[in-house]
């Protein structure tokens, strides 16, 4: 990199290898019909390296104090420079919002700036200001499919379309999938040892409790509780937990307060480590009542592995827990590909038990539902008639039919089956 005299470097093409993500394109599209765009998502996800990919010159604010410094000076000077312009951090120095934001008001030109961020200050009063100016991007750690363990040969598209007849078995097995899930799809360990891309993962959750919160929030929390709350909800992954069971299951001498969780469950989802999977809202021919609650997952699982101290012998022992972490797994995946068609991914329970744990939800109203399971017959045979049930539940005269109904599972073939249900392998899946 160049370094020009205001401590910010222009961008030089081809310095190394980009390994494309899926929301490559969205950035793209955003960048043709909007002056800015803010990609946000979890620390270390990639944020920086694909809007390294997407600009021409760039100012590091997490990376260079000087940058920060300057950004305080005189912040107009820090966005003059080719364009598209990076500002990575963005909310280091939460005053270049407004900056950006007047600047693009005198210039609209598209694809202007890209803004990076891995937390949402506490103070967002000044951020929805940007309406019409600045759009938000949402990214994660990499799905299979980015990291090259997933064929993609069965696109969420195409399930859209339900079209999909079969598929080839998948490359990978159940072993590959526990590494998965304790390695994460973070990019900074897809080359490391899996003991060492688990070091990493438990740095990961230790910075967030000692360093990240403090100066998301600018007070002191105590990292010891903290560490005990994400441990709850790795133990609670993928489930309905309230915040009252959080607080109960935490323990110990001085278990926390509902009001100490809440607090704390605001934070964990400002930086992007813990995000809702919302109730599904559908019209229903009978007379079950929809339950509400979120499920809450980390960004990854490998989070919730380093948060119980688990590994993958532990996983091998014990499927319960491994089912859960794949179906946290999957959603992740999911997250991913359905964002790229423009979707949402919810989860559906009613009050008589029956429940689906994926609801994909584009926003032209096309819906398909799936369920998780590791793979036996029993389960795959259990998981179809649920989703054939909650087919004959919803009233699809006012939704419409399902796109699809899909049971993921980890390994084998992907097949329809004779009662029109399709099963699909994830490392079949992608975009």
């Amino acid at each position: 990199m160049e370094q020009d005299s205001d401590h910010t470097s222009t961008a030089l093409e081809g310095t190394a290898a980009y390994l494309p993500r899926v929301v490559d394109a969205e950035i793209a599209d955003c960048m043709e019909g909007l002056p800015a765009v803010l990609i946000e998502g979890p620390r270390a996800c990639g944020k920086t390296t694909t809007g390294r990919h997407h600009a021409r010159s760039e100012v590091m604010f997490g990376a260079d104090p000087t940058a920060r410094s300057a950004a305080e000076v005189d912040p107009r000077r820090v966005l003059r420079g080719p364009r598209p312009r990076l500002l990575d951090e963005w909310q280091i120095v939460p005053s270049i919002w407004n900056q950006v934001r007047a600047a693009v008001d005198d210039n609209t030109r598209a694809g202007s700036y890209i803004l990076t961020g891995s937390a949402t200050p506490a103070d967002d009063v000044t951020r929805h200001t940007g309406t019409g100016r600045i759009t938000r991007v949402q990214m994660r750690p990499m799905s299979l499919y980015e990291s090259r363990l997933s064929s993609g040969e069965i696109g969420t598209g195409e399930l859209f379309e339900g079209r999909l007849k079969s598929a080839g078995p998948t490359d990978i097995g159940l072993s590959d999938i526990i590494e998965a899930i304790c390695r994460g799809g973070w990019p900074a360990s897809t080359s490391a040892s899996l003991s060492a891309a688990q070091r990493y993962c438990l740095g990961y959750i230790n910075e967030v409790s000692r360093a990240d919160i403090p100066q998301l929030t600018g007070e002191t929390r105590d990292p010891t509780r903290v560490m005990r709350l994400m441990r709850s909800l790795a133990r609670n992954v993928a489930s309905e937990a309230s915040e009252r069971t959080l607080a109960t299951d935490t323990g110990g001498q001085q278990p926390l307060h509902r009001t100490t969780v809440s607090s704390y469950l605001d934070v964990l989802r400002r930086l992007f480590v813990v995000e809702e999977l919302p109730a599904w809202s559908a019209d229903l021919r009978s007379r079950a009542r929809l339950r509400q609650s979120p499920k809450r997952l980390f960004a990854d699982p490998s989070l919730a592995v380093a948060a119980l101290r688990a590994n993958p012998e532990r996983l091998d022992a014990d499927h319960r827990l491994l089912g859960l972490l794949f179906e946290a797994l999957v959603v992740r995946d999911l997250r991913v590909y359905t964002q790229a068609h423009g979707g949402e991914l919810f989860h559906y329970r009613d009050s008589t038990g029956l429940e689906a744990d994926i609801i994909c939800e584009l926003s032209d109203g096309r819906w398909l539902a799936a369920e998780v399971k590791l793979g036996t017959r029993a389960a795959v045979d259990h998981a179809a008639a649920a989703l054939l049930k909650l087919r004959d539940r919803v009233d699809t005269s006012v939704i419409g039919p399902p796109s699809d109904l899909v049971v993921i599972t980890a390994t084998g073939h992907g097949y329809r089956r004779p009662d029109g249900v399709f099963v699909a392998p994830i490392g079949t899946l992608g975009p």
